[in-house]
């Protein structure tokens, strides 16, 4: 973790989906209802086949990493995989017939060719995922279904039933892969992060520079080109502008740039040493940020070109990564070392109302605020030794908290997904500074990057 003293230096097709209605039938200990989902691997046709192994990988991590979900472990299935609805079989009712009875029973499992067997042990599912690729004119096409297995044929079954097209390589796989996960994940009320992007700082290319990923952490790509230290990437509410701290020009200063396309909109920086740690307001026509101008550091406010630049904090400490509250817009948190250490505050935008919301233990920073702005994720060494940082999640109103990591590494720099289920995080639990995903309960951790050190990770639509 940076003290805060270094901070101030430095397509077409048919479509079923049904309502999520009696979806679920196992309680976890949250008392919340989770639907188990068989997903077995598809199979592709002629060329298809190429690319199955990336369609199943992302099929797998989109619904597994859902939140809303439990996945049948694959040991547990049948042998035999329906592809589509005519795979199907009905299973034999039983012989009551006393006249009957010294014929030889009927078999008891299918094979997998009776819904049955998919939703009685060792399978134990409530839904089935199917389905199969196609090359067609050139484009690749999924066909996917979706069975409620408590239904009684596969025909009444069908809960989802879609064709999804792609382009004939691996991205196009992966693309109808996303799109038929997003179906099943929406089917449980879940929302897919699809289309989303993660920003995060990296220093692969020998400088610091901003990249960009999709959040299974493919197409990692750069965004900045300075060659030079840039850092502190923050996105728009609406994905479609980011902000960041570079040394460019010299002196650290924000940039403010749209998304798409790439472009600089030209963000003036009033007269500091230091202007730094930018982040939008929720209508994203404002950038609130910490600058050394007059006082170090104080909390600015300014409009999205940077003209109207007013100060909010006025004590003269060290006070850095400002976030307006995403729903209310009334509320800063940030950090802070007036009262020694870094601490996470809070106060009002016009920097009445100052309240401490870590208790003074240790060391906190990172705040950041969960979409529903009730809830805070933020950095702590919780009165630990120093820089044993961790993750926590921290209830606004009441300062309750939940530690979310646990002794591997320094875990920092927490962010929301714009689904509230996820966190993106930096890590050193193997080694160097890594981007890792997680559940908002902590579980379900992925690691998203390897190359070079990478930290700073933000989530956009």
């Amino acid at each position: 973790m940076k003290r805060l003293f270094w901070l101030a230096v430095g397509a077409t097709g048919w479509l079923i989906l049904s309502q999520a209605q009696d979806i679920g039938i196992d309680i976890n200990r949250k008392g919340m209802r989770i639907p188990t989902i068989a997903l077995p691997d598809f199979k592709g046709s002629g060329e298809a086949q190429a690319w199955m192994s990336a369609f199943n990988q992302t099929l797998a991590s989109d619904v597994t990493s859902s939140g809303v979900v439990k996945v049948v472990p694959k040991t547990m299935y049948p042998l035999f995989v329906p592809q589509q609805p005519s795979d199907f079989g009905q299973a034999p009712v039983p012989n009551d017939n006393p006249r009957r009875r010294n014929e030889p029973p009927p078999p008891t499992s299918g094979g997998g060719r009776w819904m049955v067997d998919w939703s009685g042990p060792p399978a134990n599912a409530n839904y089935l995922a199917s389905g199969y690729t196609a090359p067609q004119n050139g484009v690749l096409v999924l066909y996917g279904w979706l069975y409620d297995l408590s239904r009684a044929n596969p025909a009444e079954a069908k809960v989802v039933e879609k064709r999804y097209l792609g382009s004939m390589d691996e991205a196009g796989a992966r693309k109808v892969a996303h799109e038929f996960a997003a179906d099943i994940v929406a089917l449980f009320g879940g929302q897919s992060l699809f289309g989303t992007h993660i920003y995060f700082v990296s220093d692969r290319t020998g400088h610091k520079e901003i990249w960009q990923m999709d959040p299974d952490g493919k197409n990692q790509k750069q965004f900045t080109h300075y060659n030079s230290l840039t850092i502190e990437p923050a996105v728009s509410a609406d994905g479609s502008k980011l902000t960041f701290t570079s040394y460019a020009r010299g002196t650290p200063g924000i940039f403010v740039f749209s998304v798409d396309p790439v472009r600089d909109l030209r963000f003036y920086n009033q007269s500091a040493s230091v202007n730094s740690s930018p982040s939008f307001s929720p209508d994203g026509k404002q950038i609130i940020y910490s600058s050394s101008s007059g006082k170090c550091c104080r909390i600015f406010l300014a409009n999205l070109d940077g003209t109207g630049f007013h100060p909010i904090s006025s004590l003269i400490s060290i006070e850095t990564e400002p976030k307006i509250n995403p729903k209310t817009g009334r509320e800063i948190v940030f950090s802070s070392g007036r009262s020694g250490p870094q601490q996470i505050y809070k106060m009002n935008m016009d920097g009445a109302d100052m309240e401490r919301l870590s208790d003074g233990t240790g060391e906190a920073a990172n705040p950041a605020w969960h979409p529903d702005g009730q809830i805070i994720a933020y950095a702590w060494t919780r009165g630990y030794a120093a820089q044993q940082w961790n993750i926590f999640t921290m209830d606004v109103a009441n300062k309750q908290y939940i530690q979310l990591t646990h002794g591997e590494g320094k875990n920092e720099q927490p962010n929301w997904a714009p689904d509230g289920r996820h966190l993106v995080f930096s890590s050193t639990r193997h080694g160097k500074y890594q981007i890792y995903s997680m559940l908002a309960d902590g579980t379900q951790v992925q690691q998203l990057t390897t190359l070079g050190v990478n930290d700073r990770p933000v989530w956009g639509k």
